[in-house]
């Protein structure tokens, strides 16, 4: 039981409400505008191959592939509100590679950089199997802190739901 004044409880809650409300529409305006840069990077580098370069290299088309790869997390987070952490993984072996085909497009010869670039991808790709074993064998399900159900599909969790099974 609660010795608070009722009507203190009450401002409490509302504010809470009225928090909860402005935190996520901060998190939906900064995605939208997230997605809507990268579409325009996109755009502009697809606009600049076709008028500029006339053939996409190897190297452009890696880097539209980060483009779609941060497109689709974008879009994963907005509908189920939780960071693909592989995503960002997958972006980042995406952006080695790319630096990895760049380097030998230009130097033509091997170098201790060619072999710290593709340690690290190899090092990204254990990471990757890892995430994948650990979601997998100890899958994350939020749950509703007053019963033991999940919370319905597309609920966005709060703060004060309880993330811990």
């Amino acid at each position: 039981m609660s010795n608070k004044d009722p009507r203190i409880e009450k401002i409490e809650s509302l504010l809470d409400r009225f928090g909860n409300l402005a935190v996520e529409a901060f998190h939906y305006i900064a995605l939208f505008i997230i997605g809507c840069m990268i579409a325009w990077s996109a755009i502009h580098t697809i606009i600049e191959i076709l008028t500029v370069k006339q053939y996409a290299s190897i190297d452009d088309i890696l880097l539209i592939f980060i483009y779609l790869e941060l497109g689709a997390m974008v879009g994963i987070y907005f509908k189920t509100n939780h960071m693909p952490v592989r995503f960002l993984i997958y972006v980042a072996i995406t952006a080695l590679t790319r630096l990895l085909i760049s380097n030998i497009q230009h130097e033509h010869k091997a170098s201790m950089d060619l072999i710290l670039i593709t340690g690290s991808i190899l090092i990204l790709a254990i990471a990757i199997l890892i995430v994948r074993y650990a979601s997998w064998n100890y899958p994350s399900v939020v749950r509703d802190k007053h019963t033991t159900k999940p919370l319905a599909y597309g609920k966005t969790p709060r703060p004060e739901d309880d993330e811990l099974a």
